[in-house]
């Protein structure tokens, strides 16, 4: 496989605080990983590096081999390729579902709209929300908000998405629905970055661990190892502390 985002040395600081010190980590095409660990541990701040969301204090991200140079200009020519999902929707509550997903890919990317509106009909209808396409948000459970906002991203037709722990805020009877999505995105040839704190969806989904914690990834490894024989004392207390055998 190809490497299609790595970074070298990543350090984050606000103000006096250290989030990230020096993380290093790679991605590579068509790869799912699961980006792990206790909160506080520097997760979704990472994530928001890697989107240029939040400027580092040192080191170097790539993608696609190539350094990224991080002015504001670089970055709104790089996001299109770097899809992210966050806690929180964020749709435009004054346009339909379908307006939604047009808005980036038609006004950003200048791409035709009838074939993106095809594409998104298409998409809404692979996730049960084909008769949704006229509703407003706040016509939609949280559940529903969620896979439009995950479907906004992919219209987009992304290189690399990042999910920021994107089951967070919805009640338990939801969950199950956006983590399917998620699921079928990774039965495909889509590569993905995702915080969760969702164990057995973690092991069922991803390639592959990432285990951070106090700022740094300590523990790195294919996913069926990391469950069963997690390397660091770290790893093995988080894991303890879950009880995720039971998930």
């Amino acid at each position: 496989m190809a490497e299609i985002m790595s970074g070298k040395g990543i350090t984050k600081k606000f103000g006096d605080q250290t989030i990230l010190s020096e993380v290093d980590l790679t991605i590579e095409e068509g790869e799912v990983v699961a980006l792990l660990g206790p909160s506080g541990s520097g997760k979704s701040t990472l994530l928001r590096c890697l989107n240029g969301l939040e400027t580092i204090a040192s080191g170097e991200l790539f993608f696609d081999g190539k350094k990224i140079y991080p002015t504001e200009k670089n970055w709104q020519k790089l996001r299109p390729e770097i899809g992210m999902v966050f806690q929180s929707y964020d749709l435009f509550p004054n346009k339909t579902v379908l307006e939604n997903l047009l808005m980036g890919p038609v006004k950003v990317q200048k791409r035709d709209p009838q074939e993106v509106e095809q594409t998104a009909l298409d998409w809404l209808a692979r996730v049960g929300l084909q008769d949704r396409a006229h509703d407003y948000p706040r016509q939609l459970s949280g559940g529903q908000k969620q896979r439009v906002a995950i479907l906004r991203s992919l219209c987009m037709e992304p290189r690399l998405m990042l999910f920021d722990e994107v089951t967070a805020s919805l009640d338990p009877e939801m969950v199950r629905e956006v983590l399917e999505v998620i699921l079928e995105l990774a039965q495909t040839d889509k590569t993905l970055l995702i915080v969760t704190h969702e164990m057995a969806f973690a092991r069922q989904v991803s390639d592959r661990v990432l285990f951070m914690a106090a700022g740094r990834i300590v523990e790195n490894s294919a996913t069926p190892a990391f469950f069963s024989r997690p390397q660091t004392k770290r790893a093995q207390d988080f894991l303890q502390s879950l009880d995720y055998t039971n998930l």
